[in-house]
């Protein structure tokens, strides 16, 4: 058989199975990342099946996954909305990034996996999922909580900090020294105020340049310049998914909602070879050495990002239900930590047991995420109920 209709059959029955799965996960009312991660784990190395040439493609389609992700969630805010959730968020923000990147770090250095593993961890914990976030508060009915703007405030911010931690982790992957490293930052940092500015001022023209009645035309010109901008990010050490993000933030009003529309299939498509790329080079058999500090990290993990919006929340002045409700929607983790992973993995700079950790602490993070923010209104109000009765017991 020819490498052409191997590699043809093989990216067939992954894409065929990853819809497989995602109708499963979508029949559980859960996400379908942590299947998208087993099915990678099955047919990487180690796993059941060996599938060589699909891992050839899936290399380049998940870097193309990881723009379009990093896109669609900056055309998801304008400037103005992450200049507001700075501002309201930024103690917040400071304290999900000590009780949240702590753990990981604390994890990856009693692991010896040295400074840079220890900052990839420390990404890898901090970071809650967006999408999922956004899906179940959508599914739950929750996008009119007097907590949801605290809950969407956070997770600006973590975005936020992601476009600076992202050059800084980029920049350590590379191994260059403290001048360079400087520079990067101070790159990244221009970027970001210069595209902010931008936005604030001119996203019209921005708009415009890629704005199109003919969709055809529409598509080629956004996913183009999405590709262009992130490329040449790459090239000046501040992050491909950095530089998709400013973009997505670049583009405003209209042009925006059309965009996400119709960049929407294309970005589900190429996430999920993402993510199953990430699981094609983890080898599952190092799975279960670090399984015991995935769970324990998940256990800390939910119990830091709870306090997370249970301390926001207060500040805002909701009661205790909101702030448990709005703790409960950060809990999960997903495309982010794995883009961390991945970009640690990808240039070699780190233990391969890091792959497997974050894979496995993802794939209960994403699971338990969804469960938490369903869970927390029958758990909390048993718990107040339990606590009005007990005077009356005794």
């Amino acid at each position: 058989m020819g490498s052409t209709a191997l590699a043809l059959i093989q990216l067939g029955s992954i894409l065929f199975v990853l819809g497989v799965l995602g109708r499963v996960a979508g029949g559980f009312g859960m996400s379908p990342i942590p299947l998208y991660l087993l099915g990678g784990l099955a047919f990487g190395d180690g796993g059941v099946i060996r599938l060589e040439s699909a891992a050839e493609f899936g290399h380049v389609a998940g870097e193309i996954g990881v723009v379009l992700l990093l896109l669609l969630l900056g055309l998801e805010y304008t400037a103005a909305e992450l200049v507001t959730g700075l501002r309201r968020s930024w103690a917040a923000g400071l304290f999900d990034i000590v009780a949240n990147a702590t753990p990981g770090v604390v994890v990856a250095l009693l692991l010896g996996w040295g400074v840079v593993g220890a900052v990839t961890m420390g990404g890898v914990t901090y970071i809650s999922s967006s999408g999922i976030a956004a899906k179940v508060l959508n599914d739950l009915g929750r996008l009119g909580n007097r907590e949801t703007p605290v809950v969407l405030s956070i997770l600006v911010f973590e975005d936020l900090t992601m476009a600076v931690y992202l050059p800084l982790l980029t920049t350590l992957l590379a191994g260059v020294g403290y001048l360079a490293g400087l520079r990067s930052l101070a790159i990244a940092l221009l970027a970001i105020a210069c595209v902010l500015v931008v936005a604030l001022r001119y996203g019209r023209f921005v708009s415009a340049i890629v704005d199109s009645a003919d969709k055809e035309v529409f598509l080629l010109k956004l996913f183009g310049a999405a590709l262009l901008v992130a490329g040449l990010a790459s090239a000046l050490n501040v992050s491909a998914a950095v530089g998709a993000f400013l973009l997505g933030i670049a583009i405003s009003g209209s042009t925006a909602q059309n965009a996400a529309k119709l960049l929407e299939p294309l970005r589900d498509l190429f996430a999920a070879i993402f993510f199953v790329a990430f699981g094609l080079n983890t080898d599952p058999r190092a799975i279960p050495p670090v399984l015991g500090w995935a769970v324990l990290l998940a256990v800390v993990s939910v119990l830091t990002k709870v306090a997370t919006g249970w301390l926001a929340s207060a500040g805002q002045g909701i009661r205790r239900m909101g702030r448990a409700r709005a703790g409960a929607a950060l809990v999960a983790r997903g495309e982010f930590s794995i883009v961390i992973a991945g970009l640690a993995v990808t240039v070699g700079a780190v233990d391969g047991e890091l792959a497997a950790l974050a894979s496995a602490y993802v794939f209960l993070m994403a699971v338990l995420g969804p469960i938490a923010a369903r869970i927390v209104e029958p758990v909390v109000g048993l718990a107040q109920r339990s606590f009005r009765r007990a005077p009356a017991d005794g």
